[in-house]
């Protein structure tokens, strides 16, 4: 006879459940004594952020759904009955529709900051791999979404962004015919992005479950960037992160309602309350505001096909950080100089997001070739000769020297090589 799980839950209809389907001792052992690091600061609570974001998005997105019509005639139409004769259709589309830049926002914190922290090296490659793949869907995700209200600006972006497919050579004509579902952005069209955007989400959230399943594989990293030696530098997940992480979900929600209640056309565009028009060209065609660093990008060289490649680039290159970046050091906090040019490289990337809401003339030009040299020289330079020859600061013995008040090792002390755990 096969033995049941011997579950420790008290209630004894969750046991009961419990032995036969082991879920809440499984919760209990990944997110309840599951051991972190005992350092961590609030930049780690945006992980669990993003997956809050997601499950708004979801929810809202299935809601919206059944009042939309996928038809170039009524889109536009179906979104203004949304916004004034649905129950709450305002507060569904307004949520949706910012909880999409909140996501953004949440999960470009969630990127930078482990790219100050080294959380792409080793062992975590993979996972790191993983959230840029995540990053990826999400574009595209949002992409397709912008499409949908059928406004000026809907139209004209899905009409410029399908054509930069063309650019491809020999492929390029019918990968752009396949995308349009025929040979003009038409009802074809917004019926195959209506029904990507609603899958996408569902792809995005198996693809969350691989990044955190990676992760709990690892484990976290820390601000320190070195590994736990044992219980003495971690705690268990709950209640110490669960009750941290629920102060920053508290003020995502502040701020989250503060954009829903009183600034929810913020961050859209004008634009996209005209309904599409093929026969009026917009004098300013631009995405939504997280894709204008790539759209900058796309336009720093004058080549189409070049403008292309690099904009894919910038986001490919992602996948080879941990290889491209040689020192064995993770954190910033020990390595001054690329301290330096980590801020240098924020400050080109929100240079090319102001570039690239911009029209192509007088100074946005240069500015915009600038910053996208930095961006790849950054990456593609910068990071594998920095690695070779910076000097490093000296590592704390332990996780809970620093956090006790112990601080880093004498001045003198020889850096300490990361461990290969």
């Amino acid at each position: 006879m096969v033995g049941l799980h011997q579950s420790d839950v008290k209630n004894p209809v969750l046991r009961w459940i419990d032995t036969r389907l082991p879920v809440i001792t499984m919760l209990q052992k990944e997110y309840g004594v599951f051991p972190t690091p005992k350092n961590f600061n609030y930049f780690w609570a945006f992980g669990g952020l993003s997956m809050v974001c997601l499950m708004i998005m979801i929810a809202t997105g299935i809601f919206l759904a059944m009042a939309y019509t996928p038809n170039t005639t009524m889109a536009f139409d179906s979104v203004e009955r949304i916004m004034r004769d649905v129950n709450y259709g305002w507060l569904l589309r307004y949520g949706h529709e910012n909880g999409a830049s909140m996501f953004f926002i949440v999960v470009y914190v969630h990127m930078f900051r482990g790219l100050y922290y080294g959380s792409y090296k080793y062992p975590r490659e993979l996972l790191w791999m993983l959230g840029v793949t995540i990053f990826l869907v999400m574009m595209a995700t949002g992409f397709l979404g912008y499409v949908l209200p059928w406004g000026q600006m809907s139209f004209w972006a899905a009409t410029v962004i399908t054509n930069l497919f063309s650019a491809i050579p020999v492929v390029g004509e019918t990968i752009v015919q396949w995308m349009w579902g025929g040979f003009s952005v038409d009802n074809p069209t917004l019926n195959r992005f209506f029904s990507l955007h609603y899958l996408l989400p569902f792809v995005l959230f198996g693809l969350v479950f691989l990044h955190v399943a990676a992760l709990h594989v690892t484990g976290s990293n820390n601000p320190l960037g070195i590994e736990p030696k044992g219980p003495q530098d971690t705690l268990p997940f709950h209640p110490y992160y669960t009750v941290k992480d629920s102060v920053a979900i508290c003020v995502f929600f502040l701020v989250f309602a503060f954009l829903v209640f009183f600034a929810p056309n913020y961050l859209g565009h004008a634009d996209n309350y005209i309904p599409a028009n093929p026969l009026s060209t917009p004098p300013h065609i631009v995405p939504d505001w997280y894709f204008l660093p790539f759209y900058a990008i796309l336009r720093a060289v004058p080549s189409k096909l070049g403008g292309v490649s690099l904009m894919f680039a910038s986001i490919l290159i992602l996948y080879l950080l941990p290889w491209l970046d040689t020192c064995k050091v993770r954190s910033a906090k020990f390595r001054p100089i690329y301290r330096v040019f980590f801020w240098v490289l924020v400050i080109a990337c929100i240079t090319l997001g102001v570039v690239g809401s911009q029209q192509p003339e007088g100074i946005w030009v240069p500015l915009g070739q600038v910053a996208t040299a930095y961006y790849f020289f950054h990456f593609l330079v910068l990071l594998p000769v920095l690695g070779k020859l910076e000097p490093t600061l000296p590592l704390p013995e332990s996780i809970s020297q620093p956090v006790l008040g112990g601080g880093p090792l004498p001045a003198g002390a020889a850096a300490k090589p990361m461990e290969k755990a």
